[in-house]
């Protein structure tokens, strides 16, 4: 039987064939056949696309906490595309390691907690891998306690932090972590990563009320400070922090970030909300505006939840309620954004998603 006349073509026209899709139909033409599989995963090819195609950003979905993977299954990262408005399903099998549990990103990486395969102990590993390309790393070995309670950040250089409320752990590519001490007046809620600083809301308020107040610590001071937690406020913002219940951080686009919970009706305890905002703060000039508060049709559905999660980055930010099949999208523009429907959400339980944004490139290297 004759060959395909396409396997007569030369190896780099068919590169640049194949460098004129998008980034997600490359990654389907990789399952094509051996000979697509073997061109675009060539290091020339992967050069090639990656000065010509931008990043495709993703909204990642965490499995749930207490998730197990059933026997022999594989593990699929599931990722909605909101430019294509379509799912893709990333396999993990490629990492020898039990309990996969991916948790961050950095450009083009993702960061996956795992059980090491011949161990029995309660230690967990923190891998950083690109599904692309099927690299990973496996960062030096952390007990339990950080996998349970610590929330890990990383930034543009695959600088990694794991923070909780007593201490916190750094990792800059050397082959140990450095720990300090936090001096955090409570549990970090909802910190995130801006330029070269971390942000975080904690609660400094009484057992029966909440109190809500931002910290910044910039990522220089580490090494060179013991208290290197500062708390961010102006008599200007007035009463922000109390006019949202439950509020959380996500990463703005520039130096901003936006804070986002339920909008109380009153400043009475346990007062209901009338809808969710997102307010977003100018870091630079340290001023809150509004960015956008959901539809009142939409917040139905949250108001019947009892609960809710927040996950995203830039202009977009994805909202999950509990016992609910889809998702719901924010997307910044004039007269308060754009809201939509996500639907064909599959495999999360009962509970809220919760999840991130993953950038995928093919040229990152863990």
């Amino acid at each position: 039987m004759e060959s395909p006349p396409i396997y007569g073509l030369p190896q780099e026209t068919l590169q640049h064939i194949f460098s004129s899709l998008p980034l997600r139909q490359i990654m389907i033409c990789r399952s094509v056949c051996k000979l697509f599989n073997q061109i675009l995963t060539s290091s020339s090819f992967v050069h090639l696309v990656s000065t010509e195609n931008p990043p495709l950003s993703l909204f990642a979905l965490r499995p749930p906490h207490h998730h197990r993977q059933p026997p022999n299954s594989p593990f699929l990262l599931h990722a909605f595309d909101p430019n294509q408005n379509q799912w893709i399903r990333f396999n993990l099998t490629f990492l020898p390691f039990r309990s996969l549990h991916p948790i961050a990103s950095s450009p083009g990486l993702l960061y996956v907690w795992a059980d090491s395969p011949d161990s029995l102990d309660s230690n967990k590993l923190l891998i950083a891998c690109n599904p692309l390309t099927r690299q990973y790393r496996v960062l030096p070995q952390l007990g339990s306690a950080w996998f349970k309670h610590g929330s890990v950040l990383v930034d543009s250089s695959n600088r990694v932090m794991v923070l909780t409320e007593l201490a916190s752990l750094f990792f800059t590519n050397s082959n140990h972590w450095l720990k300090f001490s936090s001096d955090l007046p409570s549990k970090p809620r909802s910190p995130i990563l801006v330029s070269n600083s971390v942000y975080t809301l904690c609660d400094v308020g009484s057992a029966w009320r909440n109190e809500w107040k931002l910290y910044s610590c910039k990522l220089s001071t580490l090494m060179n400070s013991q208290q290197f937690w500062n708390r961010l406020e102006k008599h200007e913002w007035g009463d922000v922090f109390d006019i949202l219940k439950r509020p959380r951080l996500v990463r703005g686009t520039g130096n901003r970030l936006l804070m986002i919970g339920g909008l109380k009706s009153s400043f009475s305890l346990n007062s209901p909300c009338s809808t969710i905002l997102i307010l977003r703060l100018d870091l630079d000039l340290l001023e809150w505006e509004e960015a956008g508060r959901m539809p009142v049709d939409m917040y139905r559905i949250f108001q019947e939840s009892s609960k809710f999660k927040v996950f995203g980055m830039g202009e977009r930010v994805i909202f999950s309620a509990k016992r609910y099949r889809r998702l719901a999208l924010w997307e910044c523009g004039k007269g308060g954004g754009e809201w939509r429907w996500v639907d064909g959400l599959q495999g999360t339980g009962d509970g809220p998603c919760r999840g991130f944004v993953y950038e995928v490139r093919l040229n990152a290297v863990p």
